[in-house]
């Protein structure tokens, strides 16, 4: 496996998806700003997005691909049968699971946005709304199964174009906003579970060269799926614990008017970075890492984990400084339009500034819970996981009331650097990780060069600040630009100071 190749074909599909979803946002942003439909359409798409996320972007891959791995090193029937039990009981239980909640979804949603329950209308639609984007829940967890099939044999570009439907279902029904009116939001809500549909069809496509589906009901529950199952449930947690912590935050926003919004549209932002630097990261090596647990080639193991962990910082570090010192210009650019005021850029640009000082912890614990995984250990990132998250509800509620939402990524930020050192800590204590003199030095290089980056598109951020305000129309143009060029001089920077070196895109491990 070329890590480099592999991260960039898994970086591509998912570069694209997240500049689709930006398109999405932005047409969003137009016709709903942030407004009431805006809030209760948001907490109805988050819930089943942030199983998505949960669940797609590396959760279930952590816990199946150790294991599918194992059982493919025992032959072929062994693994198809493993995979095939896993499916069945999956099918099973998520049914159950849909059903129960469609059923008790006023309750449901009123743990979710506990705000809402005092003004009969919103949580009434709420309701309505999250009844018809539930089902995508069933659809993108089993799309899941498949996306991790494909990733054990190192198969990646399927997997992560997957969440381009997605967008492309939503963008095709905001093209007929104008047309819509107050019925968008219903139409868009349909567009969620059709989207998840289409993505089982899609990913199928290409997984039933290793596994077809075959419904066996009358299954055993052998040791080996015991051992799964206790395994999905910590790493679901553990892996998405970012995820958790936003969905922790939209729960606690729900009291204050528009807060939703505002940390929708910033959590948006930071996105199409995490989803390279960590979950693209941790995704790619968790098969490689599985196999050479399993070997003991402990030179191979150490190899890959400080590769990763150096990408990682690469590619985290300079976008982390670029969010901290254009936040109000990037939100600006990207939603500045229609329905989304001034004060909805401010009060957005305010989250993204501070989850711009969590996002190489947000990487950091994607790639530090990909070791354990490899390790079959998903319990030590479980309550690690679960320890941080405690963390970030006790300061988000007990500040909440004296300084408003803006505590909210405040509290994400702060919780995640402890998960993210914590973990670190426990992996040198148990000899599953340690820095070698490369990376070190590499660091240090990584470091400087994406603090030159932050002075230079400051500069650019300066020098284009008529361009870049709210009232310019083609504001979009300016940042895309100014990004560019800070890109272009971040890569000229480390190429000069070998903070990367070309050779490593050939390396193979």
């Amino acid at each position: 496996m070329n890590l480099i190749k592999s991260t960039g074909t898994f970086g591509f599909y998912t570069i694209i998806s997240r500049l689709l979803g930006y398109l999405r946002d932005i047409l969003i942003a137009i016709f709903l700003g942030t407004t009431f439909l805006a809030d209760v359409f948001f907490v109805a798409f988050r819930i089943p997005n942030t199983f998505r996320r949960l669940f797609a972007e590396g959760t279930f891959n952590a816990a199946f691909v150790p294991s599918y791995t194992s059982e493919l090193a025992k032959g072929k029937s062994k693994s198809t049968k493993f995979a095939g039990n896993i499916f069945n009981l999956l099918f099973i239980g998520l049914m159950f699971l849909v059903l129960i909640i469609e059923i008790f979804m006023p309750i449901f949603v009123s743990l979710i946005a506990p705000g809402f329950i005092e003004d009969n209308k919103k949580i009434e639609l709420a309701v309505y709304l999250t009844r018809i984007t539930f089902p995508f829940l069933f659809f993108v967890s089993l799309a899941s199964f498949f996306s991790a099939i494909l990733n054990s044999h190192n198969k990646f570009a399927a997997a992560s174009a997957a969440p381009i439907i997605l967008n492309l279902v939503l963008i095709g029904v905001l093209l007929f906003g104008k047309i819509l009116n107050d019925q968008l939001i219903y139409y868009l809500a349909y567009g969620v579970s059709i989207a998840g549909f289409l993505q089982i069809i899609f990913l199928y496509k290409f997984a039933h060269k290793f596994y077809s589906i075959k419904f066996d009901f009358n299954f055993k529950i052998t040791k080996e799926i015991k051992i799964f199952f206790k395994k999905l449930l910590p790493s679901i947690f553990s892996s998405g614990v970012t995820q958790i912590n936003i969905l922790v935050g939209t729960i606690i926003a729900s009291f204050q008017a528009s807060a939703v919004s505002y940390l929708y549209y910033a959590d948006r932002i930071y996105q199409i970075n995490l989803a390279i630097a960590g979950i693209a990261i941790g995704v790619v090596i968790l098969p490689q890492l599985s196999k050479y647990v399993q070997r003991k080639e402990k030179s191979k193991i150490l190899l890959i984990q400080n590769k990763a962990l150096e990408l990682s910082m690469f590619l985290s570090l300079p976008a982390s400084i670029a969010l901290i010192v254009g936040a109000e210009e990037i939100i600006s650019a990207l939603f500045g339009y229609g329905s989304f005021s001034k004060d909805a850029v401010n009060n957005s640009a305010k989250a993204l500034y501070y989850f711009g000082f969590g996002l190489p912890a947000f990487a950091l614990i994607k790639v530090f819970s990909s070791f354990f995984f490899a390790n079959h250990d998903t319990q030590t990132p479980f309550y690690i996981s679960l320890i941080s998250v405690i963390l970030n509800i006790v300061i988000s509620v007990y500040y909440f009331s004296s300084v408003g939402f803006i505590i909210i990524p405040i509290a994400t930020t702060i919780s995640s650097w402890f998960n993210s050192v914590i973990l670190f800590i426990y992996l040198s204590n148990k000899n599953l990780f340690r820095f070698n003199k490369i990376f070190l030095v590499n660091f240090i290089k990584i470091v400087f060069a994406s603090f030159l980056m932050g002075v230079f598109f400051n500069y650019l951020i300066f020098t284009f600040k008529n361009q870049l305000s709210y009232e310019f129309d083609f504001k979009s143009i300016y940042l895309i630009l100014s990004v560019i060029l800070g890109l272009i001089f971040y890569l000229l920077v480390s190429f000069v100071i070998k903070a990367f070196n070309l050779s490593d895109v050939k390396l193979k491990y």
